[in-house]
């Protein structure tokens, strides 16, 4: 048996007017996705519990088997492991988005306009923590640069502190969320004017393109410590994902990472090469166990961009999950794929939220049959529901 699990991060939301009154999931023209609901099971899982902020770290842990209440000890630290950054058990790690803030305003003054300051290139964001690097690295901070907007701070010897996500907070003024800890603030502000007038911005800004232009702290934690899969489950496991977050997640847990060119974590992503990473994995590398991660619905939801959102989960049902199932199929493997999305991103507040969500399991030897769409609805009415989102896969691995 070869197991699947294929996540489209962000991808559940609220009813919206301007799709006539439905979710972007049920909106979507969603067959495969649809097929696996009316011969599987459908219902609804917990993945953020009680007390813990709705992240992606949080609920990705959740979906992979690790209770969160346990093991998490913060975002940052995941992604600093997928960077290969040597962390120490003193240090705290933070994620440093380079941001988009608005221009003329003294800086605690300025307004937030965009997380990831117009969803910049890996290439052009390096070019920028470059200049970050030589003004701020030291004995007590370094910068690494990460994936697109996605950037890592080590503090040596530091102190977990409140902070704030900056795609929790945007088109407000930057002010009441900026770190109350007095050298972060001071860094942010600092790296206004490195940023700001950078050649790379004013060319960014000459074409029409947001300028990335302010650091922005947050998601501090320490230096974590998973369970290895293989020896919690007894399946070799692989992760396919193009952010570091979840790359991450599977290095501290021993799973392999499957490199795929041209993954982006955004709407342009390559879902083929995703697809492809999966198969292989599974019917070459004697992988059990594949976990599939798409950022591109969350990001919409970032944007509020509600026919790209559309269109986002319609390509992971049409160029994703139909390849996948399809190669499964024509290999004459037994199968069992889990479908469901790590949290909400409504399109209403443009940020993640704690409900939970919907989830469809299909099994390639067991399969019923009956009419159904993969939506929130129809699996909130199935009154299946798992309270607790780390037993969820349990029921993948048939062991509940």
């Amino acid at each position: 048996m070869k197991y699947v699990v294929i996540l489209g991060d962000g991808m559940a939301d609220e009813p919206i007017a301007q799709l006539g009154g439905k979710t972007p999931l049920a909106y979507a023209h969603t067959p495969v996705m649809d097929t696996l609901a009316s011969k599987g099971e459908m219902g609804m899982v917990k993945t953020i519990p009680d007390g813990m902020s709705p992240g992606s770290d949080v609920a990705n842990l959740s979906v992979l088997g690790y209770d969160p209440a346990v093991c998490y000890s913060g975002r940052s630290p995941l992604e600093a492991l997928s960077l290969g950054i040597p962390m120490e058990p003193t240090d705290v790690v933070f994620r440093c988005n380079i941001v988009t803030v608005t221009d003329p305003e003294p800086y605690p003054e300025k307004t937030i306009l965009d997380h990831s300051s117009g969803e910049i290139s890996s290439a052009d964001a390096a070019i920028l923590i470059r200049s970050i690097q030589e003004s701020f690295n030291n004995a007590e901070f370094q910068f690494y640069p990460g994936t697109s907007y996605r950037h890592i701070t080590i503090w040596k010897n530091g102190s977990v502190v409140p902070l704030e996500p900056p795609h929790d907070h945007l088109t407000q003024v930057i002010g009441p969320n900026l770190p109350r800890e007095q050298k972060l603030r001071d860094m942010m502000e600092r790296s206004y004017p490195i940023l700001n007038g950078h050649p790379l911005n004013v060319r960014r800004a000459a074409e029409g393109k947001n300028k990335a232009n302010s650091l922005w702290f947050w998601g501090a934690g320490t230096k974590p410590s998973l369970q290895n899969f293989q020896e919690k489950t007894g399946l070799k496991g692989a992760m396919v994902s193009a952010v570091d977050l979840l790359k991450g997640i599977a290095v501290g847990a021993g799973m392999q990472v499957c490199p795929v060119e041209g993954a982006t974590g955004s709407i342009d992503t390559n879902y083929e090469g995703k697809a492809q990473a999966a198969i292989d994995a599974l019917l070459k590398d004697g992988c059990d166990f594949v976990y599939v991660h798409v950022e591109a619905p969350d990001e919409m939801g970032h944007q509020g961009l509600v026919e790209e959102k559309v269109r986002s989960i319609e390509y992971l049902d049409r160029r994703l999950i139909a390849p996948v199932k399809k190669a499964l199929e024509d290999a004459g493997e037994d199968f069992r794929m889990l479908v469901l999305p790590d949290h909400p991103t409504p399109i209403r507040i443009r940020t993640h939220c704690a409900q939970p969500v919907p989830y469809v399991l299909y099994d390639s030897t067991r399969q019923r049959k009956a009419i159904a769409r993969y939506t929130e609805a129809e699996a909130e009415q199935t009154g299946i529901f798992e309270a607790q989102g780390h037993r969820l896969i349990e029921k993948l691995f048939q062991r509940s």
